[in-house]
């Protein structure tokens, strides 16, 4: 509980939220420097926010040299420390665990049926944002889907796009922590979940993982032939 406090009282800042928000994005190691001219303050003030995030686990940070002479500067990264506030207290990541290890005991026909509700899931998520995708164009669908997947914690990045290919990245794994054990079960039912995604707006699509932050990747990067 004393810990639940005080995470509370350093995200009730809202400047210190949108710093720690905007790390996640990044999901890249940051310096005060670049928090300061992010967010247009003083560099005393940048670090002083980090420490805060730092002091609650939220972050952490190391010394790295600049390659430029001087003094070492100090970056801060994302920690990887889950936290979870839930008032009373509940565990699912525990629920998370015991359901993905059920699904993997049953063999195939858990895993085809954890994969078919996922894609299930992610398909119904995006057609309850956007009940008039067929109205849209191209561009109109892709936000839709930028938005839905906010929503669900992914950060996704749109880079690169022709008439038949999306290409993007997941920036966060809202699965992390289970796929850290489970990690082709969780990792493949994910795909399902964004497959469904985007089917919600293209229809069939192939969806291709090039590659997998949970493989030591900064993020996930898949591409969509729609």
């Amino acid at each position: 509980m004393e810990q639940t406090l005080k995470i509370t009282n350093v995200l009730s800042d809202p400047t210190r939220f949108h710093i720690y928000e905007f790390i996640v994005k990044k999901n890249a190691e940051v310096t005060v420097q670049d928090i300061a001219e992010a967010f247009e303050i003083h560099p005393n003030v940048a670090r002083l926010h980090l420490s805060k995030l730092e002091d609650v686990n939220m972050l952490h940070s190391h010394t790295k040299k600049t390659g430029r002479g001087g003094r070492p500067s100090r970056v801060y990264n994302l920690s990887k420390e889950v936290v979870q506030l839930h008032f009373p207290f509940r565990d699912y990541q525990l629920l998370a665990q015991i359901a993905f290890e059920a699904f993997a005991g049953m063999g195939e026909a858990g895993q085809e049926a954890l994969y078919t509700t996922g894609k299930k899931f992610g398909k119904e998520m995006v057609e309850r944002e956007a009940s008039h995708a067929s109205h849209l164009n191209r561009a109109g669908k892709l936000e839709v889907l930028k938005a839905a997947a906010e929503m669900t914690g992914l950060f996704p990045e749109f880079h690169h796009q022709t008439d038949d290919t999306i290409v993007f990245t997941v920036n966060n794994c809202p699965f992390k922590e289970v796929a850290s054990y489970q990690k082709q079960l969780v990792c493949d039912m994910h795909s399902h979940f964004l497959k469904g995604m985007f089917e919600a707006m293209f229809q069939d699509i192939v969806l291709k993982e090039e590659h997998n932050m949970m493989d030591g990747c900064a993020n996930c990067l898949y591409k969509a032939q729609i």
